[in-house]
């Protein structure tokens, strides 16, 4: 017999970055382990360094990192600690980015312009990655950016059950704030015991960033509780106007349900004024207490990432875990 066996079983290590240590410490209980001991600070110019305090070699290293503002810092980040790990000879590393950065610029609106959704998929890419894992992309084409697997989780159970406790679901309508995201609406309509759909007409300059105007809804919202759909709220300008619009429609009362809560200034206090009763996020970016309000509620997403974890590391199924729809 020529070659030698090698006696040793895989191990899973779970790293961190520094832009949002409590999911990944949230993880990490979940999957009964410990995150892998590491050194990170920045140089004074801004240089940032990583070093791991243990042993990587020959491991299924998952590397979890959040985005929030300042998203190229924890970008840069990300980026290093794949580096670091490929350097210190991981066997198999896997991003797990549950707000993909730069997810909006999924394509060209005009010439001239970027698509650096594709160019940070690339960056992972060339910095080791060999698998992706987020959440509730903002378009699934993204998923096609990736030279390798993409496993594209779902929050939509996670929100759609808790909504189920809190709306009368004989008289709920699913509203999406725009007609690109019906597709999800229809499978939140699903959930939510084939509730009918409704949309809002808006207009948006492609000129002028983090504005859009809110018209009209397309649908029969008059007299019903409306579930107000997205997957991320930035500034709070584009839901808070798609509430307003529903209200003056008729609606008897609007919960919003979002996945990404990136919340920049002035999105909490639109949100907190826009006549909602509740609304729903998930904690796949940090909420600081400053962008907390008392309509807000934030679910934990860390069961659904380890679960993902987990079935990526034993070669499971991922898509299981979404019934086959993922």
């Amino acid at each position: 017999m020529t070659g030698i066996k090698s006696q040793g079983e895989k191990r899973l290590v779970l790293a961190s970055g520094r832009a949002h240590p409590e999911l990944a410490r949230e993880i990490a209980k979940e999957l009964e382990i410990d995150l892998l001991p590491t050194s990170a600070y920045d140089f004074a110019n801004g240089e940032i360094y990583v070093r791991f305090e243990e042993s990587v070699r020959g491991t299924d290293a998952f590397v979890i990192q959040a985005h929030p503002a300042p998203i190229n810092e924890w970008l840069m980040e990300h980026l290093i600690m794949v580096d670091t790990l490929k350097r210190a000879s991981a066997k198999r590393i896997t991003v797990v980015a549950p707000f993909y950065p730069y997810a909006r610029q999924d394509k060209k609106h005009r010439g001239r312009e970027p698509i650096s959704a594709r160019l940070v998929a690339d960056l992972y890419k060339t910095a080791g990655a060999d698998r992706l894992i987020s959440v509730d992309l903002h378009t699934a084409q993204i998923q096609g950016f990736f030279d390798g697997p993409v496993d594209h989780l779902m929050a939509i159970p996670l929100l759609a059950d808790y909504m189920r406790t809190r709306v009368d679901l004989d008289n709920v309508t699913v509203v999406s704030p725009d007609t690109g995201r019906v597709r999800v609406a229809e499978q939140w309509a699903e959930r939510l015991g084939g509730a009918p759909l409704a949309f809002v007409h808006k207009s948006r300059d492609v000129n002028v960033p983090n504005q859009a105007v809110s018209k009209q809804v397309v649908g029969q919202i008059e007299g019903r509780e409306c579930v107000l759909i997205d997957d991320m709220i930035d500034t709070g300008g584009t839901i808070s106007g798609a509430v307003q619009v529903l209200k003056n429609a008729g609606a008897k009362d609007v919960i919003i349900a979002c996945t990404h809560a990136v919340f920049s200034d002035p999105a909490a206090r639109r949100l907190a004024e826009s006549g909602a009763r509740e609304v729903v996020v998930t904690d796949t970016l940090p909420i600081p207490a400053e962008k907390q309000f008392p309509q807000l509620t934030v679910l934990s997403i860390a069961p659904l990432i380890a679960r993902a974890i987990r079935e990526v590391f034993d070669d499971g199924s991922v898509t299981s875990l979404f019934d086959g729809k993922a």
